[in-house]
């Protein structure tokens, strides 16, 4: 009798923990919850974290969370309006606002990523066709993702979603454009050096050019300035030989005299040839240097 009493209460409280086990859930922080019964949602948005109450068996709850989640866009070939082929990979945040619309349209987060790509490369390729590359790579991108992001955001609230922000990550050029872009660039810049060398000749040229016209005109002005020094140099010393010649006529003579054959016996050789009277001689028959008397005239007395 008491055997089978504690297996009927065994049973019950196993029944009853079921059940009751089977009536509650448990929403976390970051969390909400949808309560469906046979598949159809049922009562309010439970937000809140905590334990809660549902009638067991027949209601289920889906979760979703209310953080913010990244999606990360696989990478797609685009083309930009100048007909340049770029490789884009973008990346997308976005918040659960509408649980309710959300499980209706998508039901999870795996569907709605398909959806969500189809919608972000859509304007991806919208918008950067509008643009050239020159201006996809400069920051007028930012104005460009938030065009796309508000785009997105328009299509994206059909699914309770709120797109945040999205994202270029990278834009690259494929293998074949790249080799081509090199190739130009390294012709742009062969042609930019040869244009610099050639200008630095050109240059070159000019600079010597303006110095060797300097040096002429310098060694022309120093001639210029040495004639005129010279020049008066030999008025100066013409003057003082005036001067000194008028002073004494008979010592300037004799002095010139004196010079003129210093100059003209210079060196080792002093051996003459020509007449004895000539007048580069004509001290050594008289102190006055006055020629000899022909026919036994008397000489000049000296002064």
């Amino acid at each position: 009798m008491n055997r089978a009493v504690l297996v009927i209460a065994g049973v019950v409280l196993a029944a009853v923990l079921l059940v009751t086990s089977s009536a509650l859930y448990t929403v976390q922080e970051g969390r909400q919850a949808i309560v469906l019964q046979f598949g159809q949602p049922v009562g309010d948005l439970v937000s809140a974290p905590g334990l809660k109450w549902k009638v067991p068996f027949i209601q289920n709850v889906v979760y979703f969370d209310k953080r913010v989640l990244d999606f990360d866009a696989e990478r797609a070939e685009m083309a930009t309006a100048d007909q340049k082929q770029v490789e884009v990979d973008a990346y997308a945040r976005y918040r659960i606002e509408n649980p309710l619309l959300f499980f209706q349209t998508v039901n999870n987060e795996r569907t709605l990523n398909a959806r969500l790509l189809s919608i972000i490369s859509s304007n991806l390729r919208t918008s950067i066709a509008e643009m050239p590359l020159a201006q996809v790579l400069t920051e007028e991108r930012v104005a460009l993702m938030q065009r796309i992001k508000e785009n997105t955001n328009v299509e994206a609230k059909t699914f309770g979603i709120n797109v945040i922000d999205v994202r270029i990550k990278r834009v690259d050029l494929p293998d074949e454009n790249s080799e081509a872009i090199f190739r130009r660039m390294q012709t742009q810049r062969e042609q930019e050096a040869r244009r610099i060398r050639a200008e630095g000749v050109r240059d070159s040229l000019g600079v010597r050019a303006d110095a060797d016209k300097r040096v002429r005109v310098i060694i022309a002005e120093a001639q210029k300035r040495s004639q005129i020094l010279h020049g008066e140099g030999e008025m100066e010393a013409t003057r003082i030989y005036n001067e000194a010649y008028s002073k004494d006529p008979t010592f300037f003579d004799f002095f010139r005299s004196l010079q003129a054959m210093s100059k003209g016996l210079s060196g080792d050789n002093t051996r003459y040839v020509g007449p004895p009277d000539s007048e580069f001689f004509r001290f050594f028959g008289s102190m006055s240097g006055a020629p000899a008397p022909k026919d036994g005239a008397a000489p000049a007395a000296p002064r």
